[in-house]
């Protein structure tokens, strides 16, 4: 795996990015835009203080998925979180100008014995939210277990076999390591096979909402 230091700006931090291969040159130089055919590009973000992966997948549902880019941004335990939050945002703010992905996904977070874990990988979702928002750009969320379903059959799959499947759909010869690497780009896989399905039944669910609304409601004015 191939480790790449970069210098620090005068007002940054420098940055640890793991790239375990180099997808420099299967990336489209002008864009998602210049694929055409439907094709969407995702940008998957598994937060994370310590570790935070990122991967950009270009495809559409039915159809095979292209990889285009992978990273784990890596920040040290013993820095002030600050300064790690400030690297982090930098870097995610690059991700999402360099790939110009459709839309961003990120891992939605959820409750933890540890307190101090979920707090960062809140704090690092909310910095993958702010990246996309400057841009206009969609985001979605996904739970853990939504992924694992939409990638392995099982929302109860362990990390492994997540980490298998993912080699397996994008057709890679050796698997995306660590782990914060696979569960970014199944993130971006999810949103691919499930994000138009789950939006239309969310939209829906909000109609379904507003016409019992509405029922109540004129139930209540006809007494």
């Amino acid at each position: 795996m191939a480790r790449v230091s970069l210098p620090a700006a005068p007002d940054r931090p420098a940055k640890l990015v793991e790239t375990p291969f180099d997808w420099t040159a299967s990336r489209p130089a002008s864009g998602p835009s210049a694929i055409g055919g439907g094709q969407v590009r995702v940008l998957g973000v598994d937060p994370g203080l310590t570790r935070c992966g990122v991967g950009v997948v270009e495809g559409r549902a039915g159809r095979s998925l292209t990889l285009v880019h992978v990273e784990v941004i890596r920040t040290p335990a013993d820095d002030r979180l600050e300064r790690r939050l400030l690297t982090l945002a930098g870097a995610l703010d690059e991700a999402v100008a360099e790939h110009r992905p459709d839309v961003v996904v990120v891992e939605r977070v959820f409750a933890q014995h540890n307190l101090r874990t979920v707090t960062g990988t809140a704090q690092v979702a909310g910095l993958a939210l702010v990246a996309a928002a400057r841009r206009g750009l969609p985001v979605e969320l996904h739970t853990p277990s939504e992924v694992k379903a939409a990638i392995t059959g099982s929302g109860r799959a362990d990390k492994e076999q997540v980490t298998a499947m993912v080699t397996r759909i994008l057709r890679l010869t050796e698997a995306p390591r660590p782990a914060d690497a696979a569960d970014a780009l199944a993130l971006a896989i999810c949103q691919l096979w499930r994000g138009p399905g789950l939006a239309r039944l969310a939209e829906a669910m909000a109609a379904s909402n507003v016409r019992a609304g509405r029922a109540v409601r004129a139930g209540g004015l006809g007494r």
